[in-house]
């Protein structure tokens, strides 16, 4: 072979070995994403193609991926609350910088001091979009029914606001809007009396929602913890809302200055057509109005104010005219006819108000402070006879008594009596803190309470029949409290310069004046993300959850005032996964928590429908535990969904020698289902599927602490099924609306039968029957809904 053919042989062979070495080489693609204001976003899911390596921005909006050298290569970024952008790499760059696109309106100002506070992400903290819950197909249309389709939270009442976290019950969840604490009414007792909840959806920006292990700062419950912050309108924009069970007016906007925005809701809810599907027959007057403003001023760079009012009017007059309950199985059916006579009026006013004062000293150091105060007068005065008559049915379809009463086994009447009226007065003064030192954080603070409650109570229950007559429940008396609480907490999150790590270290004091008690609750957070992609985090938290008694858990199941309660505690173990993935194109999130609660001076309660009665003793110790899984994302492009399954096991010892039984709130299974979908040509033509399952609630005889939630009850079942068209309109008239929203909903569209509470009746020979009592049936439902 000639020479020169031997050196281009080797010279071939040797740019090959050269061309192979540095395709092994790794290359690093290094850039930072930023929104339309370049402002960092975190969080945003990095997809590097063909090498399918992931990873997500840390809080400054960087990322770093490494890849082989086979450009090009392509970068996908995803975001739930950015359009997906995709960028294509044809070589390798210093650095990349994105700008993404906000899927709703991109906001056109932003100040320093605002951003600091959104930026201190809690650890384990689920992130709800406000938008799913404003098309929500819901019996009441309220911002709670979202919190319902989340892991570990159960609500077993579509007419009622409340809900209860991990066995926990109504009174043990924190409610957090734009930094002030928010009360509910306090004597409501059933879900129909309750109207509407406090969270105005049409004036809701973030929502961050904690079922356990939550940080110092979030204040002293048993449960969980809401926090929900109102946004600031950046243009003038309103909304009208109109159904038959009600509707909603919204006005916001901002002055020509940009230092000034504000947003009103108006909201009036008229149930009495949904109340009207009810077993009991009757008329049913009721009449949920509330008014809310928030104002937000910017006094200078560095300070802002911000007002928050509220006024809710809530009034319920029925007069029950009959019902019909049938129950059992068909080997023994049974049916209860009742005649009432008597009426019902129940008034519930109460007035919110607050001013968050907040000034960024330098941009490391924020300082706020919240003035706040509560106003509530609530009357009820009810007076209702119902004559009952408990027969056999017969079920036997050849027989010519079919469906009939053939046996007689009770008739006898059900008295109940309340004259009741309270007058709350709640003032708290609050002050926070938060100092950035690099990338950790130090949050202190102290806040102090003054409760006045005047509280008179008055009721009286008793059951008549032929053979037997008692009372099953009599109260007279009043308890007037007026005490102060001081609290505190101190925080410290560290985060390393890589965001792999962060670790949160605090503990919080709190003291009330009544029962003269100092807490002292330690809490801890870590989270970890997994490998140099990130795309998963691992969570644990643990800590000491207290709760001062309200005056409600002072009053024992005699009526009696018992002042010697005190706190009752839970240590919380929580740890969990969160999981960011790419399918279809499209980001999402799994979520899992395996978490276990130890409660000690428990105050063990019954529940009857959303009324709560305490023994008013610290008597019981309690355990819960379970596991939550959550899976969201879009499923459909362009509309978010989720699935999620909670397993929950609480069981409490009354330490009265009948050992562990099962909680009032232990439901072992909780699914909850909101799935969105358009036509494939059409995304303005969409359904909705909002569905929940509920494993039955214990229940047992009242009374009789032996058979104490002795019983099972009914699965709740509910599917509530949304159909709406929406247009959009391209017009510069003031009065002209910039899209419409038409939806038609089908609520409880199984006709499920489910159960709220019992009524108990004995018969003749002295045997027992628990009559369940029905919530709503199949209605339907008209919304539209006007943007401008």
């Amino acid at each position: 072979m000639p020479d020169y053919l031997k050196h281009l042989l080797l010279l071939l062979l040797l740019s090959a070995f050269v061309k192979t070495d540095l395709q092994a080489q790794n290359t690093s693609v290094k850039g930072v994403v930023l929104d339309s204001l370049n402002q960092p976003i975190s969080d945003v899911f990095i997809l590097l193609l063909p090498d399918s390596a992931s990873t997500l921005t840390n809080r400054k909006g960087e990322f770093s991926l490494k890849t082989k050298n086979n450009f090009p290569v392509k970068l996908v970024f995803s975001h739930l609350r950015y359009k997906t952008s995709v960028l294509n790499l044809d070589r390798p760059t210093d650095e990349i910088s994105l700008i993404l696109t906000e899927k709703t309106q991109v906001l056109s100002g932003v100040d320093i001091l605002e951003r600091r506070f959104e930026e201190t992400r809690e650890i384990g903290n689920i992130e709800i979009d406000a938008k799913n819950a404003y098309t929500m197909p819901s019996a009441t249309g309220d911002f709670s029914k979202v919190l319902a389709t989340l892991p570990g939270v159960t609500s077993n009442n579509e007419l009622a606001s409340v809900y209860s976290v991990r066995g926990g019950n109504y009174d043990e969840n924190l409610i957090y809007v734009n930094g002030i604490k928010i009360y509910r009414p306090f004597l409501v007792s059933a879900g129909r009396q309750e109207g509407l909840g406090f969270i105005n959806a049409d004036m809701v920006g973030n929502v961050q929602f904690s079922a356990g292990g939550w940080q110092a700062k979030d204040g002293d419950k048993l449960s969980s913890v809401l926090n929900v912050e109102y946004e600031e309108p950046q243009r003038n924009q309103a909304t009208i809302n109109l159904s038959l069970l009600g509707g909603s007016l919204y006005y916001g906007g901002i002055n020509k200055k940009g230092d000034l925005n504000y947003s009103f809701g108006v909201r009036h809810k008229n149930s009495k057509y949904l109340l009207g599907t009810l077993e009991t027959n009757g008329n049913y007057l009721p009449k949920f109005t509330d008014f809310q403003g928030f104002i937000s001023k910017k006094l200078s760079q560095n300070t802002k104010l911000g007002l928050l009012l509220s006024s809710a009017h809530n009034n319920y007059l029925t007069i029950p005219e009959s019902k019909e309950t049938e129950f059992g199985t068909i080997q023994a059916s049974f049916r209860m006819s009742t005649a009432f006579e008597g009426r019902e009026k129940l008034d519930y006013n109460t007035h919110q108000a607050g001013l968050v004062l907040t000034h960024s000293f330098n941009e490391d150091f924020i300082s706020r402070l919240i003035v706040s105060g509560v106003y509530s007068q609530e009357r009820e005065n009810y007076e209702v006879e119902g004559g009952y008559l408990l027969c056999d049915v017969n079920r036997d379809p050849g027989s010519n008594r079919f469906n009939e009463c053939v046996t007689v086994r009770g008739i006898g009447s059900n008295y109940t009596y309340g004259r009741n009226k309270l007058e709350a007065k709640v003032l708290t003064v609050e002050q926070k803190n938060e100092i950035y030192i690099d990338n950790d954080v130090l949050a202190f603070g102290m806040s102090w309470d003054y409760e006045s409650l005047d509280d008179r109570l008055k009721e009286y229950a008793f059951t008549d029949s032929a053979d037997y007559s008692h009372v099953t429940f009599a109260a007279d008396n009043a308890i007037d409290i007026q005490s102060h609480k001081l609290s505190g907490f101190a925080q410290y999150t560290l985060n390393s310069t890589d965001s792999l790590h962060s670790l949160n270290i605090g503990t919080r004091l709190s003291y009330w004046s009544y029962s003269n008690q100092l807490l002292v609750s330690p809490r801890i957070q870590y989270a970890y993300r997994v490998g140099v992609r990130r795309s998963t985090t691992l969570r644990l938290a643990t800590g000491l959850y207290q709760q001062h008694p309200f005056y409600r858990e002072l009053r024992g199941r005699d009526g009696q005032i018992n002042p010697d309660v005190k706190a009752q505690s839970s240590l919380h173990v929580v740890g969990g996964m969160d999981r960011h993935f790419m399918a279809w194109g499209r980001p999402f999130k799994f979520s899992t928590d395996l978490y276990y609660k130890y409660l000690w001076d428990v105050n063990p309660y019954d529940v009857n429908n959303i009324k709560i009665r305490y023994f008013a003793t610290n008597q019981a110790k309690a355990y819960a535990y379970g596991a939550d899984f959550r899976v969201n994302g879009e499923f459909i492009e362009g509309t978010e969904s989720w699935f999620s399954l909670g397993i929950l096991k609480t069981m409490e010892d009354l330490q009265e020698g009948n050992g562990y039984v099962r909680r009032p709130t232990d439901q072992l299974i909780n699914l909850g289902i909101f799935f969105q979908d358009h036509l494939p040509n059409d995304p303005s033509i969409k359904v909705s599927v909002n569905m929940l399952f509920g494993s039955g609630l214990p229940f047992g005889p009242p009374g009789n602490d032996d058979l104490r939630n002795e019983f099972s009850g009914d699965e709740y079942y509910r599917l509530d099924l949304g159909f709406s068209k929406s247009f959009e309109f391209e017009n510069d008239k003031t009065l002209s609306p910039n899209s419409l929203w038409i939806g038609l909903e089908l609520l409880n569209a199984l006709g499920a039968e489910n159960t709220i509470s019992y009524t108990w009746i004995q018969d003749v020979v002295g045997n027992q029957f628990a009559v369940p009592n029905a919530l709503s049936a199949r209605f339907l439902n008209l919304r539209v809904i006007a943007k401008f």
